[in-house]
């Protein structure tokens, strides 16, 4: 709405006082090219260059925009830079206290201003998500013929908080979360400048990482916890605002963890053997000191994923898909949600059945093959596809698997240098037990021997008949092809 007596008053006291105002109100960026960060939508040209009237105008004036992205990354500084800068008349209304009454006078007061004085309208909306469709449906018509130009913010997914018409007469521009240098440019900008601290108080590098962590991409956030330490450490007569000062002040310990040095390699080696030992509150806790330190959450995620196939494997074949899931949502979802996904995962690995019989035998055919002893592929296994090797005498003798009772044939399949050869070892822990016995069995049907077969009762098919290029035939669909292929991998 248009500022009141008292409005103007206050914001005469606050420009006389700068105490009267929190620090992040005064450090907010007077031109454009003070914004932090959100540097993709401040190049030449766009969208909030225009509405501050760089450039544009006419039938091609600037459009109204939604403004999308996580607290504290710039929506409503960017909104405040416009009404600096621009020389429109500028209004600002939040959906929280404001209603269609409101919207409607601010509408029709534009209207006024632009058939009297010429005068375009600038109308920034906060938080429009918290506006019923009704009151969406109010802004409309002045949207559509240009009466007010709209810049409506919101931290929720506009595709299911605003409504359609809204969004296709308006330019969807979302905001990133600023990266840990943005933030620590701008404390640095709070502790010198005369509108923040004026010097008055100093930060040293252990207090700036904490308060960078407690920030977590929000400038808000930040420049709210230092005013808290600077105010403590001047109350207390100090000029530094020490770790300990500023921890006490916004009442959070600081983590010891350095994301690029040793204590991010320990703690995470930590989490994966408190893991691999079952210690699920070990894992918890450590999980929780990545989370609290800032640690980027994919890291976790991909440290769990190695996890489920290196220390659990086929004890659990469940365990990779709940890491691979985690992993997938932590990417789409981020903190501080990506928490709970995170500790669900954790919970679910450390409980787990283990077995790192997969691992070790992956490990044990790669030192072979590094060893040299690979060999030449069996002629009878060799590709028989193409013209002229019959001549060759690849796939002479070959034995098509399904043409057998239990689907296996007795034939060689790895080289001679390693005929023989056991790499899988596996446990008679959780579900790899099955997978234990199914391997025995198999193995001894390779060999020839006489061991029972899963499904040796079952017919063999016909052969294929000769000349038809040399490829197997379609397998035959049938409930008892199905269940020897059950038994035979072991899978529910």
């Amino acid at each position: 709405m248009e500022p009141d007596l008292f409005t103007a008053a206050a914001e005469e006291r606050q420009a006389q006082d700068p105490s009267a105002s929190p620090l992040a109100v005064r450090m907010r960026p007077r031109t454009l090219d003070d914004v932090v960060g959100q540097q993709h939508l401040l190049r030449q040209g766009s969208p909030l260059r225009r509405l501050v009237g760089e450039g544009g105008g006419g039938p091609a004036g600037p459009s109204s925009v939604l403004l999308w992205g996580p607290p504290g990354t710039g929506k409503t500084t960017l909104a405040y830079v416009v009404s600096q800068a621009t020389d429109k008349r500028f209004v600002e209304l939040s959906a929280i206290t404001a209603g269609v009454k409101e919207v409607r006078a601010v509408i029709e007061s534009a209207r006024r201003s632009s058939g009297a004085y010429s005068k375009d309208t600038v109308l920034f909306l906060d938080e429009i998500h918290r506006f019923s469709k009704a009151q969406q449906d109010s802004l409309l018509p002045a949207v559509e013929n240009r009466w007010v130009t709209l810049i409506a913010a919101t931290t929720e997914n506009p595709y299911f908080s605003v409504i359609s018409p809204l969004l296709s007469r308006s330019l969807l521009l979302t905001l990133e979360a600023l990266t840990e240098d943005d933030v620590r440019s701008l404390i640095h900008r709070a502790v010198a400048e005369e509108r923040g601290l004026g010097g008055s108080v100093t930060l040293p590098p252990e207090a700036e990482d904490h308060l960078l962590r407690i920030a977590g991409g929000d400038a808000r956030r930040a420049l709210t916890a230092l005013e808290a330490g600077a105010g403590a450490a001047l109350a207390k007569g100090e000029t530094s605002v020490t770790l300990a000062t500023l921890e006490e002040a916004v009442d959070r310990a600081a983590v010891t963890y350095d994301r690029d040095g040793d204590q991010h390699y320990d703690v995470a080696s930590a989490l994966i053997k408190s893991i691999r030992g079952s210690d699920v509150d070990a894992a918890l806790h450590y999980l929780a000191r990545m989370v609290e330190a800032g640690e980027d959450p994919r890291f976790i995620a991909r440290r769990l994923m190695i996890s489920a196939s290196e220390d659990i494997g086929l004890a659990d074949p469940t365990a990779l898909q709940t890491a691979v899931a985690a992993a997938q949502a932590v990417a789409m979802i981020g903190f501080p949600e990506a928490r709970i996904t995170l500790g669900h995962a954790v919970v679910a690995l450390s409980l787990a059945p283990k077995s790192n019989a997969a691992c070790v035998a992956i490990d044990a055919a790669l030192g072979d093959v590094r060893k040299g002893l690979a060999g030449p592929v069996p002629p009878h296994l060799r590709d028989s596809h193409y013209q002229g090797s019959a001549k060759l005498g690849h796939g002479k003798g070959y034995q098509y698997p399904h043409d057998l009772p239990g689907a296996i044939a007795a034939q060689q399949y790895a080289p001679d240098a390693i005929h023989g050869k056991r790499y899988y070892e596996p446990t008679r822990y959780g579900a790899e037990a099955r997978y234990a016995e199914v391997a025995e069995r198999v193995r001894e049907r390779l060999r020839g021997g006489g061991g029972a077969a899963p499904e040796e009762t079952r017919e063999p098919r016909k052969a294929r008949e000769p000349g038809k290029s040399g490829q197997p035939p379609e397998p035959r669909q049938s409930r008892k092809a199905g269940e020897a292929e059950e038994e035979r991998t072991g899978e529910e």
